[in-house]
């Protein structure tokens, strides 16, 4: 097919265009149109890093296949030659069954494993379940997260393609994770996947994504949104490493609502993007419903990493716990930003913070910003908060059992984020080891 990329910029016309291109009901077009107009309305974040963004300069379309493919042979070469690169499909090969997979704009390639169609269980890319279960779409899609809440879900609501849709039936479980890979690889272009995940009553889902792009010596914008339903003594693990180039804003959304005895975790790693905002969020409305969340930030030169996580607590013994770890080099700024809120209903409930940071030169630096409301007598907050440098003594010990510095430097940090890469399948923590290492390629100056 004639490849399909908009002019630079977004209006009206353009968010119908899209609307129409994907042959969408009316209820969405209205959908989008009206976002777009929140949109315009709606101001930056008024907390966190500055935004430089210029919304006339971003690409907020781009399609390059005629139909989504379930084999690598039928994909474009040139495509299929970028996955091959960074060696995705040779992994997907030795580990990954299960994978949607998104280039700019549109899902370009899915493969479906014969486990899911005999349980019963949808995993598809966003568009295509929005045709074939409009129904159990229009239930779900924009319910917990509202267009209308920041710039940036308005522009999602607005623009959104692509993206993964999972629905586990009750009683189903699984014993592999479902996965999705995201790639920006053009100049100037804005990503805007849709995530909706239902996972239903005594069921189970691990579900891991990546992230990479290309990088330009101009911007590229990536914002997605995240909905998570967590039904009754159901189980959702949500796994997100996330390797951006360090010219992409990554502002994402991502929220779960989790129902009596439910639990929901979020393991959230983020070593690239040039500004990264994003903090996964449970909202514990059942009694007995728990809500983690582990991250890891890295920030290196000319990188703000304002993570965190959000824990709001309605139901009775509900349980939440945040550990963050952070690292900032070069000159890197790693911020904890987070919300944890006891409501009043939400007798007997607890939760624990732990956020650790360690600094490794004179140039970076560190913010940890909690908000901890608890608004019952019978229920806690604990709140912890480490800043610190590399332990002088550990590595003076390393180097003397024959590492050089880079090595001791290295190996320190992956000890610090331990808590995060046991969380990790083998496949995703060996990963996660190279990315680490590659970026410690050059001895930090501490």
């Amino acid at each position: 097919m004639k490849e399909i990329k908009f002019e630079k910029g977004l209006d009206k016309d353009k968010v119908i265009e899209i609307s129409k291109m994907k042959n969408e009901d009316n209820w969405m077009r209205d959908l989008r149109v009206k976002s777009y107009l929140e949109f315009e309305k709606q101001s930056l974040p008024s907390f966190g890093p500055e935004i430089n963004i210029n919304f006339d300069d971003i690409t907020y379309y781009r399609k390059v296949d005629s139909k989504i493919q379930n084999s690598w042979d039928e994909v474009d070469s040139n495509i299929k030659n970028t996955f091959d690169d960074i060696g995705l499909i040779n992994q997907e090969k030795e580990y990954l069954d299960g994978l949607g997979v998104q280039y700019d704009s549109e899902a370009i390639y899915h493969n479906m494993i014969k486990e899911l169609e005999e349980k019963n269980i949808i995993f598809l890319d966003t568009d295509t379940a929005l045709k074939k279960y409009p129904d159990l779409f229009k239930k779900y899609f924009g319910t917990l997260v509202k267009s209308d809440e920041n710039k940036f879900t308005a522009l999602n609501g607005a623009v959104w393609s692509g993206g993964t849709f999972i629905y586990i039936p009750p009683h189903t479980k699984l014993d592999r994770p479902l996965q999705s890979y995201f790639r920006i690889n053009t100049k100037d272009m804005g990503q805007f996947e849709r995530t909706l995940i239902i996972v239903d009553e005594y069921s189970e889902l691990h579900y891991i994504e990546g992230c990479t792009a290309l990088t330009y010596t101009t911007d590229s914008l990536h914002a997605a949104v995240v909905e998570i339903f967590v039904s009754k003594n159901a189980k959702c693990r949500y796994t997100t490493i996330q390797n951006w180039s360090s010219n992409v804003y990554n502002l994402v959304t991502k929220r779960a609502l989790v129902e009596d005895g439910g639990l929901m975790e979020w393991i959230d790693g983020n070593i690239g993007s040039k500004v990264n905002m994003k903090y996964p969020s449970c909202i514990l409305k059942g009694d007995n419903s728990t809500g983690n969340c582990i991250s890891i930030a890295m920030a290196d030169n000319n990188q703000i990493q304002d993570t965190g996580a959000k824990m709001i607590h309605l139901g009775k013994n509900t349980h939440s716990s945040i550990i963050a770890k952070s690292i900032a080099r070069n000159g890197g700024n790693a911020t904890y930003r987070g919300i944890v809120s006891i409501e009043k209903s939400a007798l007997n409930s607890t939760s624990t913070v732990k956020c650790d940071t360690i600094i490794l030169d004179k140039d970076s630096k560190s913010d940890t910003v909690p908000t901890n409301i608890c608004k019952n007598d019978s229920s806690t907050i604990e709140h912890e908060a480490t800043v610190s440098k590399l332990n002088e003594e550990n590595l003076f010990y390393l180097m003397s059992r024959g590492l050089d510095e880079e090595k001791a430097i290295e190996l320190s940090i992956i000890g610090f984020i331990e808590a995060f890469r046991e969380e990790l399948p083998l496949e995703y923590a060996v990963e996660l080891n190279n990315l680490l290492k590659n970026n410690f390629q050059k001895v930090c100056n501490r």
